[in-house]
């Protein structure tokens, strides 16, 4: 569904009269396949987010190729309700509103809703378009624990109705061993694919005894270790 190969990406910045390069992503190559969730990983400064938003075609990249079921990307993609007629639009809206646990909520305002429920209707809103493909940048960053595995549950309960093919941008390890098939651990400075790990759990996958699991615990030990290898290093603590 999804083909990277050796794509390059730089940014320049104006500074003092100079113009200063700076590499964000150097040869990334990966396969994603048709329905398959793939988790990317990585430090901060990696280039996670570029890659997510040059594989939608918001960015252009340097070199290299991408590929979106066999299409060469060179702009965002143009999934929308077309030609819908309104009644059915709305039918469209209140299935998906129904399937992310909303329904009663149809007339909300989003200040109205709390941040739980705001990523439930963001996940409404991407599946209303029936995009073949979700890509997701962190949408559980910013929610209580609680609310994020919640939301982690429905995500996959979701999935695994619909097969959609998505691309989840994460920094938690144990979300991305929970939801994934595989795992993309990036490295920094520039951002290469450092390992693609396959998350060999049975599905479905029930929480929380999945997480129990010795092979989760040894999955989420695993991407933590690279982690450390492929972070910038850290300037030692000082001493007082």
């Amino acid at each position: 569904m999804i083909t990277l190969r050796d794509v390059c990406k730089t940014f320049y910045r104006e500074h003092d009269h100079d113009v200063q390069e700076f590499r964000v992503l150097d040869r990334v190559s990966l396969d994603i396949r048709d329905g398959e969730f793939v988790s990317i990983i990585g430090p901060s400064g990696c280039g996670k987010t570029t890659l997510l938003r040059i594989i939608d075609g918001l960015i252009g990249y340097d070199s290299g190729e991408v590929l979106v079921d066999g299409v060469l990307v060179d702009g965002p993609g143009r999934d929308r309700l077309r030609g819908m007629a309104r009644r059915q639009r709305e039918e469209v809206a209140r299935e998906y509103i129904a399937l992310v646990g909303l329904s009663g909520f149809e007339h909300h305002y989003p200040h109205e809703l709390s941040g739980g429920m705001q990523q439930r209707a963001g996940l409404a809103r991407a599946l209303c378009v029936e995009p073949k493909i979700l890509l997701m940048d962190e949408p559980f960053g910013s929610l209580d624990a609680q609310t994020r595995l919640v939301l982690q549950e429905d995500l996959l309960r979701i999935w695994d109705k619909e097969h959609k093919t998505v691309v989840f941008i994460t920094h938690a390890m144990d979300e991305a061993v929970y939801l994934s098939d595989r795992v993309v651990i990036m490295s920094s400075h520039p951002g290469r694919v450092a390992q693609v790990l396959d998350i060999p759990l049975p599905r479905p996958r029930a929480a929380p005894a999945v997480r129990q699991r010795p092979e989760f615990i040894a999955l989420t030990g695993h991407i933590w270790d690279r982690l450390r290898i492929s972070s910038p290093a850290r300037e030692p603590a000082s001493r007082s």
